[in-house]
């Protein structure tokens, strides 16, 4: 479920409704926030915002394709999950699934998903298009399945960069992958975290230290977190996910593709011709 902000390409099968959205707007901070104020406000937030969400990217997410980010990477041209014949038969986890525009893809090449979600109403808008595939609602890092239960996990920009302990999430998912199973998950790279969240030229000059890890957060009138984003450096990634027992395969920047003239929040062509918007992590359990 790639990050907020208006694109569009393809158009979906059905209209979401729009949901009534706060009458304030909120503080926009730099702030520390755990896990269980993290958790909270984020999942109040998908579910406020999931309407608008779908409205906006559901033309460039489409009903069923597998997008990585907002460069447009789809796993048709990447196969970071395989050859698509070997999905055939396999049990796969996506973690935060949205309206499970990649469970359904997954669906067609014969997986058996889960689709997963920490919002109530993005799991919704999934029962709205449809699939015939089981729909989760839950915490990412507290899965409800059993050791062992699948031979593959994804996560298109979900969970990971809402989490205040990402080790927490991995591990969980290297409990519930069989040995040899793959973990794929995409999260805004981490150099962007340097540079003003803005589409134009304003967005290309450095404006704060990489390596300031301080979340960001939304929060309202009394100091209540109502959207947090966490920071980690490319090198926190990599740390994380060999601690969390993975073994690091292939480390993927998507290249912002010429066919892609869309604005997607602080993504952008001018952006994305210069710096990486995304990076998509390629891991084994052995």
């Amino acid at each position: 479920m790639p990050p907020p902000g208006p694109a569009g390409r393809k158009s979906t099968t059905r209209e979401p409704i729009i949901q009534e959205s706060e009458a304030s707007e909120p503080e926009a901070t730099r702030r520390d926030a755990d896990v269980t104020e993290s958790s909270r406000a984020n999942r109040g937030w998908w579910d406020r915002n999931a309407d608008e969400y779908q409205v906006e990217h559901g033309t460039f997410l489409g009903d069923d394709r597998f997008v990585w980010g907002p460069e447009g990477l789809d796993e048709v041209e990447a196969e970071l999950l395989g050859p698509p014949e070997g999905l055939k038969g396999q049990d796969v986890l996506e973690i935060g699934a949205g309206a499970a525009q990649c469970s359904r893809w997954l669906t067609a090449q014969g997986a058996r998903p889960v689709a997963l979600d920490i919002s109530h109403r993005q799991l919704q808008h999934a029962l709205r298009i449809g699939g015939s595939f089981p729909l989760v609602c839950a915490d990412a890092g507290a899965l409800p399945f059993a050791d062992g239960s699948f031979d593959l996990v994804c996560s298109a920009y979900g969970a990971l960069p809402f989490v205040a302990d990402p080790r927490l999430v991995l591990r969980e998912v290297r409990r519930v992958l069989r040995p040899g199973g793959r973990l794929v998950f995409s999260v805004t790279h981490p150099i962007r975290w340097a540079f003003p969240d803005e589409p134009g030229p304003e967005g290309l000059s450095v404006s704060g230290s990489y390596f300031d890890r301080t979340p960001y957060v939304e929060q309202d009138d009394e100091g209540r977190a109502v959207y947090v984003e966490h920071h980690r450096t490319l090198g926190d990634r990599v740390r994380d996910v060999v601690a969390s027992g993975f073994r690091l395969v292939d480390l993927v920047e998507p290249e912002w593709p010429a066919w892609n003239t869309s604005e997607w929040g602080g993504w952008s062509p001018l952006r994305g011709n210069l710096i990486p918007g995304t990076a998509i992590f390629v891991c084994e359990r052995d």
